[in-house]
């Protein structure tokens, strides 16, 4: 999990400080490397008069970040999982200081934001999408839990629409993504180039209303009765009763999407949604998602999830266990059980 130089840009322009993926045939994927330098920059800036607004993007056509480099992940997880675990410590630290952060943080997600690149950006104070942004959490698709203050951001979305996308990992459009409290401000794709131009000179809020426009209809928005109706179920096996007894051809979709991921997965990510619905804070979401996501290097299922995503790509991961019901309370309770570590240092409290 390390970077090259020029997987990452970090640079100033007029009083903005540039933060640029350069990973674009990865889709800028995240190094450890990466979040180092980010994180390190963010602290200099932090002191640095000069700089009064800091503007993530990324380089490419096809997004901002698709996340974590999964592949490494995996690679790691094979071998015991102790750089995968100092990556999830790094990484979260870092989502938290973006949250915390003294001056404006813009993110541009353009495009696909996945994982890794929600946890850069939708902490930030001025969170922009634009007709092409497509925000998702896809997480259970390879065997592991929403993250990076995700699951904070889930589990207090409208309703149930943040259950929603956790269970199924579907993306968000636009309109969706600002529902769900992923972003605030729509610009659009046109106008990128002199929105982040004009943030060098001027200043971000006001930078924000010349450029930002009425934002696309949610998509989900419709379909809130039986979502809300279904995913306030206590367990998974219900939600999908509920989901193939409604009626509604979308639920029965969404029942299908759930279905082919990983049964301990979804079970975890239900419990890890309920429990972040208490917390006050994201420091306290944060510190149980790295309980959670140390533990998930454990299992069989995140690295038969990548494998069959991204190393084989045949698409047919074989979870362990294969069946809802097989995936006992037990099993649920370790993932939320303390990490020898001592975790972030970040809250007290979870038990």
């Amino acid at each position: 999990m390390t970077t090259d130089a020029s997987d990452l840009t970090l640079h100033t322009d007029g009083r903005a400080a540039r933060i640029v993926l350069n990973r674009p045939r990865a889709l800028n994927a995240l190094t450890h490397g990466m979040l180092l330098r980010i994180h390190e920059a963010l602290d200099a800036w932090a002191a640095d008069e000069g700089v009064a607004t800091v503007v993530l993007t990324g380089t490419g056509e096809r997004g901002l970040c698709a996340g974590a480099d999964i592949r490494a992940l995996h690679d790691d997880a094979k071998l015991g999982g102790a750089r995968a675990r100092r990556f999830f410590r790094d990484e979260y630290l870092l989502n938290l200081a973006i949250a915390r952060y003294a001056k404006p943080y813009v993110a541009v997600m353009d495009g696909i934001t996945m994982g890794g690149g929600v946890g850069l950006s939708a902490h930030g104070a001025v969170r922009v999408v634009t007709e092409r942004s497509q925000v998702a959490m896809p997480e259970t698709r390879i065997g592991l839990v929403p993250d990076v203050g995700g699951s904070h951001l889930l589990a207090h979305a409208p309703g149930e629409l943040g259950t929603h996308f956790a269970l199924t990992a579907a993306s968000m459009g636009p309109g969706d993504a600002i529902l769900l409290g992923f972003a605030d401000t729509f610009v659009p794709a046109r106008s990128l180039a002199a929105f982040t131009g004009a943030l060098a000179t001027g200043d971000a809020a006001e930078t924000v209303r010349e450029f930002a426009t009425e934002a696309p209809a949610a998509e989900i928005a419709a379909q809130r009765e039986w979502i809300d109706t279904c995913y306030a179920a206590d367990t998974v096996e219900e939600i999908l009763d509920r989901l193939l007894g409604c009626g509604v051809v979308e639920a029965k979709e969404a029942a299908e999407q759930i279905r082919a991921k990983s049964p301990t997965a979804l079970k975890v990510t239900l419990a890890a949604l309920r429990r972040a619905r208490t917390h006050t804070t994201l420091a306290q979401t944060l510190e149980q998602e790295y309980r959670v996501s140390c533990a998930a290097l454990d299992t069989h299922d995140l690295v038969e999830g990548i494998r069959a995503q991204v190393v084989d790509k045949d698409r047919n991961p074989r979870w362990s266990p294969a069946a809802l019901s097989q995936v006992t309370p037990d099993e649920v309770a370790r993932f939320f059980a303390p990490q020898p570590d001592g975790g972030l240092g970040l809250a007290a409290g979870l038990g």
